[in-house]
């Protein structure tokens, strides 16, 4: 009796089970047929929540087309995400069809452990290899998801930033690249230069690994971004330097950014993370506000030999009565 389900005659027997194969080693290895990540979520309802804190503005037809997901199906989960108030839905301006979803801040505080989980999970599954091998495993999969969906191809950088620890010469670049940049895009003398690098001093002598670090963004080796969270108190931490190059813009690199240094001062246990900035840095104060950051003062100064109005931005992490470990 012939088998009713038959492989193409063009691809070996062999692949097929080597494929197979590796399906049933990584699903084991990334826990997927475990409770996922040790919550009550789904693996699909945890992507869901990822693409809602990570889209700006998204509408459901364009999660469950890029998701693959039967749009009943997809209306259920987001129906479930709003009864629990993760979830708040606005008419689209352009298609009274559509409603916008935006993620509420009980949805963030739901979603970021479990991002942080995820996290952790990817690095210790990499943390057994030495650097090179690492980077042999992570172009692997590169090349893995380039081959199945070429149309793809162009979106794998900014999903494979590598965001890393700094390194002696990063704080040097940091420096050079904030006095090039911000001299270039908005006429700031050498003073603002001179400011970064007391900023980068201080940080590299009194560095508390405990309480404080740094992400130096990679893209296909090159140092494309940066941002800092440093201890401003016992119960406050202050995120500082966010940066990104021209070539690095557009690719969601600031908001991760920003995404891992909110994770950072919620694990350390800070109740709130504050930021200082400028009116004019329009994109870097978007992302802030679009992470329930709250803009609390505000004044005119002169300076960089500019005339500019700096703002104080605040976010809250947990409630007055979160116990803080103390150094």
């Amino acid at each position: 009796m012939a088998c009713m389900f038959q492989t193409s005659t063009s691809v070996p027997t062999a692949s097929v089970k080597a494929v197979r194969r590796f399906n049933r080693f990584f699903t084991r290895r990334i826990g997927v047929l475990d409770p996922y990540l040790g919550s009550d979520l789904s693996l699909t309802d945890v992507r869901v929540l990822y693409e809602l804190a990570h889209r700006e503005a998204p509408v459901a037809s364009e999660l469950a087309r890029d998701l693959g997901l039967d749009g009943g199906y997809l209306s259920r989960i987001l129906r479930r995400f709003e009864q629990a108030g993760w979830l708040t839905r606005s008419a689209h301006a352009n298609d009274a069809r559509q409603s916008v979803l935006t993620i509420t801040e009980a949805g963030r505080t739901a979603f970021e452990p479990l991002q942080q989980r995820s996290r952790d999970e990817a690095a210790a599954l990499l943390a057994s290899l030495d650097p090179a091998r690492q980077q042999k495993v992570v172009t692997a999969m590169q090349q893995i998801e380039a081959l199945l969906e070429p149309q793809a191809a162009d979106a794998i950088k900014p999903r494979t930033a590598l965001l890393r620890d700094p390194i002696p010469g990063d704080m040097g670049w940091v420096v050079q690249q904030h006095g090039e940049i911000y001299w270039r895009e908005y006429g700031w003398n050498s003073e603002f230069e001179a400011m970064v690098a007391d900023i980068a001093a201080q940080f590299i002598r009194k560095f508390d690994p405990q309480w404080e670090k740094c992400w130096i963004a990679e893209l296909e080796g090159e140092r494309v971004g940066a941002i800092f969270v440093v201890r401003k108190s016992a119960t406050t931490a202050q995120l500082r330097m966010l940066l990104l190059t021209p070539g690095a813009r557009g690719l969601g690199l600031g908001a991760r950014l920003t995404d891992e240094c909110i994770a950072f001062a919620r694990a350390k246990g800070y109740r709130k993370i504050v930021l200082w900035t400028n009116s004019c840095l329009v994109a870097a104060r978007g992302i802030y506000a679009r992470r329930g950051f709250e803009l609390v003062k505000s004044a005119p100064y002169e300076g960089f030999g500019q005339k500019l109005v700096g703002e104080t931005w605040s976010l809250k992490l947990q409630d007055a009565g979160w116990a803080i470990r103390d150094s």
